[in-house]
């Protein structure tokens, strides 16, 4: 009876990492996608919001406009928001983890190096 309850108690520990381990990941990926859309990709804010909405459907982030604040000082674009997702931690338990982000950065005025194609040798 012991050990089916330390089994039970264990397979309920490796649910709810697996789960907010996975969330985790997404909110991972997400600020990537953010902060490489501030770097090199936004040129105004409404792009800029743009781009993190695309963003935040593509790894399933359910952040709201008015939860993202878009600033700019001198060289910088200081973009802030949070979100919060509901995580089944242990079946039929929903905990609203909140995930806040806050990305500093200077976007790129380069465009990036990409060498070209080489070019075929004629025959």
């Amino acid at each position: 009876m012991k050990l089916i309850l330390k089994l039970a108690i264990a397979a309920l520990l490796a649910n709810a990492v697996y789960r907010v381990g996975t969330e985790y990941l997404n909110y991972i990926k997400f600020r990537e996608d953010v902060r490489e859309a501030v770097i090199f990709k936004s040129k105004t804010d409404d792009d800029l919001r743009r781009r993190i909405r695309e963003a935040a459907n593509r790894f399933d982030v359910p952040i709201a406009d008015h939860a993202l604040d878009i600033r700019r000082e001198d060289k910088r674009i200081l973009v802030e928001g949070a979100y919060v997702k509901p995580i089944e931690v242990v079946p039929t338990f929903n905990y609203n983890w909140t995930f806040r982000f806050a990305i500093d950065a200077a976007p790129s005025t380069t465009a990036l190096l990409i060498p070209p194609p080489p070019v075929p040798k004629p025959r």
